[in-house]
């Protein structure tokens, strides 16, 4: 098996006849028929229904043009990252960023990115922790910032920073209190994600110590419909602080601590275990850690930084730590 006939079946499933993919690719039809012949052959099944109409994908093509497009895209990596190695960093890059760590983050990476890494094409790609994880096992990211630092067949984390979970209220509720203990959180119409969302869960497992029954009044998913309702009053929800800075700045919305350490989500930077990096994703990584602790030193991420040198350290990365160390 060859890349050029992985290539040429690619070529040929997308064009969906072997004449439009012959143009594409310029290849002679004839020869690019062989080719797609010999691979069938070597597999030990038909991937195309050849017709008048053109050709259609079998089940086994559909299950094998996957894989084809993976090892094209891995053989396309490893030239680049040979580039790379004797080159500034360079190429495409697509970062995975979780809906409320993009709305903190996202700007302040692509600033730095432009500054930084100008020749280094940065794709962002907003989604649940759970599609991400799916997503850099099936290659479809290089790196991802999401939430979780359990162990996870596939994938290296890095801890970045724990980021504290707060109650939110419409602004200028007369009852809100600077600090709110656990129990008082069930007198309170709560607008919450599902029970299958991973801050439900945390917030549902710091709860149930307590006997705390949460007034589940609306399960949303959408983070921008969350706040859209605690804004109209329908009830509070909890989420990081950082989700709705912007929110509070403008007295829309207020924030209360909550009283349990438990109360916590960790964002660490995930990559591929098996797969290499590129020139490009390894200078990314370095730099979304400098920038990352840079909002923690200085406030603007309301987090506690935890990749820190010292062993056992605790609290905010002191001013003089060097993140890409």
């Amino acid at each position: 098996m060859e890349l050029r006939q992985l290539r040429y079946f690619v070529g040929v499933s997308e064009a969906g006849s072997l004449l439009q993919a012959s143009v594409r690719l310029r290849v002679a039809q004839p020869s690019l028929g062989q080719q797609i012949t010999a691979l069938e052959r070597e597999l030990g099944a038909r991937l195309l229904e050849r017709s008048s109409r053109g050709v259609a994908l079998t089940e086994a093509g559909k299950v094998f043009l996957a894989h084809a497009r993976l090892v094209l895209a891995d053989a396309e990596r490893a030239r680049q990252a040979v580039r790379d190695s004797v080159a500034v960093p360079r190429g495409e890059v697509t970062l995975g960023l979780t809906t409320t760590v993009a709305l903190v983050a996202t700007m302040p990476i692509l600033s730095a990115c432009r500054a930084e890494l100008p020749q280094v094409r940065l794709k962002v790609v907003e989604a649940y922790s759970g599609f991400l994880r799916e997503w850099l096992l099936a290659g479809r990211l290089d790196v991802a910032l999401m939430y979780g630092d359990g162990p996870d067949p596939g994938l290296a984390k890095r801890a970045l920073l724990d980021d504290r979970l707060v109650l939110i209220a419409r602004a200028g509720q007369p009852d809100l209190p600077a600090r709110l203990a656990l129990p008082e959180l069930a007198r309170w119409p709560m607008v919450l994600p599902g029970p299958e969302h991973a801050l439900r869960r945390i917030v549902e497992d710091a709860c149930a110590p307590q006997g705390v029954r949460l007034n589940v009044v609306a399960e949303i998913e959408s983070l921008g419909s969350v706040k859209r309702a605690v804004e109209a009053g329908i009830g509070a929800t909890i989420l990081p602080l950082g989700a709705v800075a912007e929110e509070v700045a403008a007295g829309r919305l207020a924030t209360a601590e909550l009283d349990s350490p438990r109360l916590v989500r960790r964002v660490v930077c995930a990559t591929h275990l098996a797969r290499p990096a590129t020139g490009a994703s390894t200078a990314l990584a370095v730099l979304i850690r400098r920038v990352l602790w840079r909002m923690v030193a200085t406030g603007e991420w309301p987090g506690r930084w935890l990749d820190t040198p010292a062993e056992g350290a605790a609290g905010s990365a002191p001013l003089d730590f060097d993140p890409s160390a």
